[in-house]
C-alpha cells in the first residue's frame, strides 16, 4: 500500500521566497528519511519552496487563470512529501509519529489510490495509466 505524508509547517504559507530551514532541523530529518529508506520503504521525499514563489492554476467556467503567489486565502500550505509503500494505514502512521516534526507541524497521511481500487468502467476510462507512471519515473 502506498501513502503519501504530507508536512504541513504552520506559517509556511506566508513565508518568503528563498525561506530555508535550519541545518539542524535539516540533519535531523536526513536522520528520519535514511531510517524510512533502510526500512525499504522510502519511494521518493522532497521539500518545496514556500507559496510566495509559486503559481496556482484555476479553472473557473473552463477557462484557466494563473495566480501567483503567495496566497491571501491559504491557511495550509505543503512544504514537502514522502511517499512510502508500507503494509497498512497503521504502519504509515506508526512512520510518521517518528518524524522529527516540531510544535508548528503537522504531517497528514493519505492513502494513494491503487487501480484495483476503481470500478472496472474507471479502469478502463484509465487504461495506460499505469505504464504512463512507470515512463514518468525512468526521465
Amino acid at each position: 500500500m502506498r501513502f503519501m505524508m504530507l508536512m504541513i509547517p504552520k506559517g509556511y504559507e506566508s513565508a518568503a521566497p528563498g525561506t530555508m530551514p535550519a541545518a539542524d532541523a535539516v540533519a535531523e530529518m536526513m536522520k528520519y528519511n535514511e531510517a524510512l529508506q533502510n526500512a525499504g520503504i522510502l519511494m521518493a521525499c522532497d521539500g518545496l519552496h514556500p507559496p510566495s514563489v509559486g503559481a496556482r492554476v484555476t479553472f473557473e467556467g473552463g477557462k484557466p487563470k494563473v495566480s501567483d503567489g503567495p496566497f491571501a486565502e491559504a491557511k495550509e500550505v505543503l512544504g514537502g512529501y514522502w511517499m512510502i509503500n508500507v503494509k497498512s494505514r497503521e504502519e504509515a502512521i506508526e512512520w510518521a509519529k517518528k518524524c522529527p516534526g516540531g510544535d508548528n507541524e503537522i504531517i497528514e497521511i493519505r492513502q494513494v489510490q491503487e487501480m484495483d481500487d476503481f470500478p472496472e468502467d474507471v479502469q478502463q476510462a484509465a487504461a495506460g495509466f499505469e505504464a504512463m507512471q512507470t515512463g514518468a519515473a525512468r526521465r
